[in-house]
This record gives C-alpha cells, structure tokens and sequence, in this order.
C-alpha cells in the first residue's frame, strides 16, 4: 500500500451508530489512526470518550453531534428484513436529511454515508457487477429502498466545499455480529434456515476487520471518493451454502440440510411478510419472519462485485480473508 494520504492527517470525526458492530470498528480503526472521534448513537457506545446520545429524528441532538466536527461518518440506520416503512423513512430518509443539513451548517467538510449493495440489487442475479446506481423505486424491501432514497439524496449534496462518498459493504460479518452470524446460527438451531436451490448462488461478503478499514479509506481518500459509490466486498465469491455452513459450524450448530425451491421460498416470502405485517407489533429485532421476499431473494441469486474501481481508487484491498474471518469467528464461540 502507498504512503498515507493527506487526508489522513488527525481530524474530528463523527461517527453515528458506533454501538453497532460495524459502526464500533469504525470508530475504533479511526482512534487508532489518530483521529478523534465522536459518537451519536441512541445507546452507549463502547470505548467512547466523547459523544452525544439521542437520535436522528431529534434535530437538537443531531445539531450537537455534529458541531465543531471536521468529517461525518453515517452508520446509523433502522435495519430489518420487516417492519413498517413509516419507521425506516423517519430513520434511514429523513435521519439522513437531519444530518445532512446539519453537518453543512456547521462546517463540515467530508461525509461518508455508508449504504449498502442492495440499493441497486433489483431481484436478478449480479456477477461480477459495478456498483449500479441506487433506485429506490426498484430496490427490493422497505431497508434497500430507503437506503437508497438515502443515498441518492446524499450523494446529490456533493460538491468542492462538502464532499460526499457512498460506501457500500456486502454482507458484513464476523465476531459480534447480530445482524447476520446470530441470525444464522439462532434460526439453524430452530430448524428455521432452509438453503435454497441447494445453496448455490454464488455471493460476496465482508469480513468486519476489512469493512471498517474500507470505509476508514473512504474518508482518507475523499480526494478521490467523492461523489462516488463504491461497493467493497472481501472479492472472495463463494456458494450461499459453504458460507452458511462455515458459519453454523463456527458457532457449533449444525448445517442446515433442507433444500427448498428458490422460486417457491421467494413467492412463500411475499406471503408471510404480509401476514406477519398484519399480526401487528412485534420485537422485529428477535422475532423476524421466518422467510421474506427480499430475503429469499438474497438467498437464492448471485450477487458477486467487481472490485477494481474500489481498489484503485481507495488505495486499498482487504487483509483478513474469507477462511481466517471463519477461524476467528470460531475462536470467538470457542472463548464465550
């Protein structure tokens, strides 16, 4: 890798949703590399020295979190495979709005939004695609659909004195993970996680270690990144199946051996979601459909990213692959 880019000299960062996973790595990658950093989360968020709690509804507490801040760095984000799309459009809209505002009033001169692949993922396969551009009338369920409201509205706030930069991670996962390494491991101990088409859809995804240090480089290299999307992934495409299998076996859990039709899980999907819409308030975060459309879709269609444009132009690749995350995942079980 090159020498460190002018960019990286200390500066005062923000970033939201630090008590996640991904948003906890973040922060810290950036403490480690000198910066300080602020947090603005709902909760308390590990490690933190300075930081504002509240939420992005609150323009108050947004105001705050973003005063006297060089860069932002937007991780927060209502993520669920269900739910009510009024909550997503006042988290993931018009949070992001909030913010966006806010950070030109007071200054700020480079904001990372961080989306996701799934704004530009229509339902077919992808292999060895680009980024695409983010649609949100063609983004499949309520979280990819905001986001990609999101994102558009970030990136259309670009300019020399406010730079913006979409980075899109793919399936990020490793030790901690709730959103992905539980879910999987919980719904294979309840007999819950059929693999679809045999598991054969081909799909990237993203070690946690080189996530954070993706988007890290993102900030670094706005020189270069902004008013761009880049979609970063571990570039190791394997079978849906061999990853989940890798997974339940790090946590102890046996693989799943049911094979359902993707075609059959994907109509199934559309069904249940409504219906379990319709049953009325439920904890979305530990109680989750057992099958949606969008996730059969995610399941059953390749979803594969060519990663040259995001090497060359964040002067970065990934160092923790595919087999040692699993080794890590692993040893993490092993220790708790």
């Amino acid at each position: 890798m090159s020498a460190p880019d002018t960019a990286s000299t200390p500066r005062r960062v923000l970033v939201t949703g630090a008590s996640g996973m991904l948003g906890g790595a973040v922060a810290q990658l950036l403490r480690d590399n000198g910066h300080h950093v602020r947090t603005f989360q709902r909760g308390a968020s590990a490690g933190a020295t300075d930081e504002v709690r509240g939420s992005l509804t609150d323009l108050d507490a947004v105001a705050a979190a973003v005063k006297s801040m060089d860069a932002v760095i937007h991780l927060a984000a209502k993520v669920s495979f269900t739910g009510q799309w009024e909550d997503f459009v006042a988290t993931n809209i018009d949070g992001t709005s909030n913010l966006l505002a806010a950070s030109k009033e007071s200054g700020v001169k480079d904001f990372v939004f961080v989306s996701s692949p799934s704004v530009a993922h229509f339902g077919k396969s992808l292999a060895g695609a680009g980024a695409g551009d983010a649609d949100p009338q063609q983004a499949r369920g309520f979280y990819a659909r905001s986001k990609a409201a999101a994102e558009r509205e970030a990136l259309g706030n670009d300019s020399p004195e406010f730079r913006v930069a979409a980075i899109r991670p793919h399936v990020v996962w490793g030790p901690g993970d709730t959103q992905l390494v539980e879910r999987v491991i919980a719904r294979a101990k309840a007999g819950r996680l059929p693999l679809l088409d045999h598991g054969a859809a081909l799909i990237d995804t993203t070690y946690i270690d080189n996530a954070a240090a993706a988007i890290v480089r993102g900030l670094e290299r706005m020189d270069h990144a902004h008013g761009r999307a880049l979609v970063v992934t571990n570039g190791e495409p394997r079978p849906v199946g061999e990853l989940i299998a890798g997974i339940c076996q790090a946590g102890g859990t046996p693989v799943p051996k049911l094979n359902v039709p993707g075609w059959l899980a994907r109509g199934a999907g559309s069904v249940i979601e409504k219906l379990w819409l319709a049953a009325g308030s439920r904890d979305l975060v530990h109680d989750e459909p057992p099958m949606t459309r969008f996730l059969a879709e995610q399941l059953s269609t390749a979803h594969w990213f060519d990663q040259r444009e995001t090497h060359e132009v964040l002067d970065w690749k990934p160092e923790v692959g595919i087999d040692e995350g699993l080794q890590k995942l692993a040893d993490h079980y092993r220790a708790s």
